[in-house]
């Protein structure tokens, strides 16, 4: 057992790094790859953590790109790691944060014992769970890399070369409020609106590339009042930019109608997160994952998904990016945890790829 990846990977979770609280754990990243690689840190406007390494025993000019992201999702403050029988959880109270420290110290240690590598760029982002917040904000004109690798999927032989248009849709719904024990037919009833939107909504797969979904409602403020307010953020993804387009507006539609049926008003708000890419499958950087992936011993799976990652940014914004897995099981769920031979497995597909762009 890797017991110097294992240490790593112990120390990165138990710095708390909740989304939009990343702030000491880019510090350790930055002391880590400045003490350790000599690398030049530097942090952009938003936090984000841009990592430059020189070429090791390489001859090539280009650089290569590879991306991490710092934050966990809730409850991710006071991980306490256990590793038993081979695998590492948590306590039980918090996430792990395999999302995305698993990651982290693999691509670490694939550096501490890699022979080799190119010129390296390597983005550590901010808020990735939260919509991609730092990717957005991440200025790629800062970089000079054509191709990158993003480590940041569960599964260890999924190459992922595609993800969806994602629309993130906020409604609020405006009744009447009224006393609900002397006069409630005076009053009308935001949370009843929706209600009836909600119901008359299709949710989960809306065809083979097409989800939607109503995360969060929220509405009221006290018992024996007809609610007045009702605030519900829903979202639509697709594999196919015009379905999502099309789904979203329904939604729209939807609640508009109705609210408007019971006497009530609707404010919607759309606002597009991403939009659908996809890289060819023969592409070189696809050609060098899949590699990556056989030489542990695995058949690699070219997917595209319907789930977000800053893949889709960095596609979008001229990186040509894929997606590949970092060990994780049961992500975002106090049950997440990763096997130390997973782990081991990542950071020679790691090492893999270094060595093969290196020529």
């Amino acid at each position: 057992m890797n017991e110097r990846l294992v240490n790593t990977f112990f120390e990165m979770v138990k710095i708390d790094s909740e989304s939009g609280e990343e702030k000491k754990f880019i510090a350790y990243l930055k002391d880590l790859f400045t003490r350790e690689f000599q690398a030049e840190c530097t942090t952009d406007d938003y936090g984000n953590l841009v990592v430059r390494l020189a070429a090791k025993n390489s001859t090539r000019t280009e650089p290569v790109f590879f991306s991490v992201h710092a934050d966990t999702v809730k409850p991710g403050k006071g991980i306490e790691p256990v590793l038993e029988s081979g695998v590492i959880r948590s306590k039980g109270d918090t996430i792990l944060g395999a999302d995305d420290k698993a990651g982290i110290a693999e691509l670490v240690e694939a550096l501490r014992t890699a022979d080799r590598h190119p010129p390296l760029e390597i983005v550590v982002s901010r808020e990735e769970e939260i919509g991609l917040v730092g990717a957005k904000h991440l200025d790629t004109t800062l970089l000079k890399s054509k191709m990158g690798f993003l480590i940041d999927m569960d599964a260890l032989d999924a190459v992922v070369i595609g993800g969806p248009s994602h629309m993130i849709i906020d409604i609020e719904i405006t009744g009447k409020a009224a006393h609900a024990g002397m006069e409630p037919e005076k009053g009308i009833s935001a949370i009843k609106a929706a209600s009836y939107a909600i119901a008359m909504l299709k949710e989960g797969w809306i065809d083979e590339e097409t989800t939607v979904n109503v995360g969060i409602i929220e509405g009221g403020e006290i018992r024996n009042g007809v609610p007045e307010k009702a605030k519900i953020k829903a979202e639509c993804r697709s594999l196919t930019h015009e379905k999502c387009l099309t789904q979203s507006e329904l939604i729209k539609d939807v609640f508009e109608t109705a609210a408007k049926s019971i006497g009530a008003r609707t404010q919607v708000k759309m606002e597009l997160a991403y939009k659908v890419v996809r890289i060819p499958e023969d592409a070189e950087v696809v050609t060098i994952a899949k590699k990556a992936v056989e030489a542990v011993g695995l058949k690699p799976k070219v997917r595209v998904i319907c789930g977000g990652t800053d893949g889709s940014i960095y596609n979008e914004k001229g990186i040509q990016t894929v997606v590949i897995g970092m060990g994780g099981v049961a992500e975002h769920s106090k049950d997440e945890h990763i096997a130390v031979a997973d782990m081991e497995k990542a950071v020679g597909m790691i090492q893999h790829i270094l060595e093969a762009v290196s020529e």
